[in-house]
């Protein structure tokens, strides 16, 4: 990945409808070499898929939870079923399987903490936990889905 691959994907990260006559003026390409360059990062997964980001409290999901979860069941299997059911949850935005004290992180959003009570009961229902802990967000001082693009290394 060169330093215009870098430049496509920082501007595809901030917008990602810009137009591709738009894009390949700001990297410094023609509009085909442009797009091959979208389409190989594409193909080779550095770009997943491009979507609309909407604001979670004006579709009425006004609550984001972190649950952290310890299990007493460490296996190959448990962790496939876990990681199958809890995903297909539409509640939880991320799962994250931990290091330290706990196994695993989700990140949840539901609309209030009647919901969340509904999708607690449903998750401890479906699985054999050993520790469920809720932490509830007051407030969204931060939040992004820009990655910061590392410089190539050195020659690069």
């Amino acid at each position: 990945m060169d330093r215009i691959d870098r430049k496509i994907l920082a501007l595809l990260q901030e917008r990602a409808d810009i137009s591709l006559a738009e894009l390949s003026d700001k990297v410094g390409l023609s509009q085909t070499p442009c797009w091959k360059r979208i389409q190989k990062l594409e193909a080779n997964g550095t770009i997943i898929k491009r979507v609309a980001l909407l604001s979670p409290e004006k579709i009425g999901l006004g609550l984001t939870v972190f649950v952290s979860i310890e299990t007493a069941d460490h296996s190959a299997g448990w962790l496939k079923r876990f990681a199958e059911g809890v995903g297909a949850m539409p509640e939880v935005m991320e799962l994250y399987r931990m290091a330290g004290d706990i196994d695993y992180m989700l990140r949840v959003v539901v609309e209030d903490m009647a919901a969340y009570d509904s999708f607690y009961k449903r998750l401890i229902e479906a699985f054999p936990l050993k520790n469920v802990s809720s932490r509830f967000a007051m407030e969204r001082v931060k939040s992004t889905t820009t990655y910061r693009i590392p410089a190539p290394p050195e020659g690069g």
